[in-house]
């Protein structure tokens, strides 16, 4: 009969209680969770770092990643509500953090939530036209997003962001869009340029406005200016009409000459300087005009010259009447 030795029992409990240990502790690093199931049914959730588990009863059942992931959600065809059809990339980002409901609740959790997303990107934007679809990108994401994360919530996921990648219309559309896009420009081009020469149209009909205000203005005190010159004029005919009258009456017909004289040299200059008079018919002598200044002379002497002056010479004055005429021979 063989005999077990000492040493040998001894080294098999050794080896079991070292395979009890690595049984029994169980490490899990940072960003996973592990699930722990006794007879294939769920106990409990081991946390990041150093757990204890019955040995050869517990097991760990599914390692969790409970750090936010991304999921690539491929190209897909979506018809819009005008019947336009546009090709649609986009990408999903989850985070568990129900590991027990992560890996019992739903089986290929990725799978699962690729096809909620891409079903979902159908729906939502199949109810928008192109334009919306186009020009909206944060509405639809904000639309996904919530009723993607609405879906999943019970597998213990939490849906942080879908994003828009790309929308690919075809290429008939594209070249529509450029010609409707052109043609818009070009509308608002002509549009604008209407419009500032409407402005400018008006700004020209202000400023003539305002000219001929201003040119009225000006009539307007060139008037008033020459009725108060025309006024101070008659004030000062008035005037000197007073005063020789009032010479007159004290016996001193030289202001009366002075006054006659000037008035027939200023109806002399008046005819001289008159355009559309080139000759002049004088029915006078010019010895009259000359008596004349003959008398202003004595006048502008008598006044400054004082009373000493001299007299000045006699006018000298022909005879007008038939009797001054020459006898003809016979």
């Amino acid at each position: 009969m063989i005999q077990i030795g000492p040493n040998l029992f001894v080294l098999v409990l050794l080896l079991l209680a070292v395979a009890m240990v690595f049984a029994g502790v169980k490490t899990v690093p940072q960003g996973y969770q592990f699930t722990v199931e006794r007879f294939r049914r769920y106990t409990t959730t081991l946390q990041p770092g150093l757990n204890l588990i019955v040995p050869f009863i517990d097991r760990i059942g599914h390692k969790v990643n409970v750090m936010e992931q991304v999921l690539d959600v491929p190209t897909q065809e979506v018809i819009t509500k005008d019947n336009a059809t546009v090709s649609v990339d986009c990408v999903a980002f989850f985070q568990v953090f129900d590991a027990a409901r992560a890996s019992y609740e739903v089986a290929r959790l990725d799978m699962a939530i690729l096809a909620l997303t891409m079903t979902n990107i159908r729906t939502v934007m199949g109810a928008m036209d192109l334009d919306q679809l186009l020009s909206h990108r944060d509405e639809i994401n904000e639309r996904l997003l919530r009723v993607v994360d609405a879906a999943a919530s019970p597998w213990g996921i939490k849906i942080t962001r879908i994003e828009i990648k790309d929308i690919v219309p075809p290429q008939d559309l594209v070249r529509a869009m450029g010609r409707q896009m052109k043609a818009e420009r070009e509308k608002r081009a002509i549009i604008l340029e209407a419009e500032g020469q409407r402005q400018s149209e008006i700004l020209k009909a202000e400023g003539q406005k305002q000219g001929q205000i201003l040119q009225a203005e000006g009539r307007r005190e060139a008037a008033f200016r020459d009725a108060e010159a025309r006024e101070r004029l008659a004030e000062a005919d008035a005037k000197a009409t007073q005063m020789l009258s009032a010479a007159v009456a004290t016996g001193d017909p030289a202001a009366l000459n002075y006054y006659i004289a000037e008035k027939y040299v200023k109806a002399f200059e008046t005819m001289g300087a008159a355009p559309n008079q080139k000759v002049v018919l004088m029915p006078y002598e010019g010895t009259a005009l000359l008596s004349s200044l003959a008398g202003i002379g004595e006048i502008a002497r008598s006044a400054f010259g004082g009373p000493g002056a001299a007299p000045p010479p006699p006018a000298v004055r022909r005879p007008t009447g038939p009797a001054a005429m020459p006898p003809r021979e016979g």
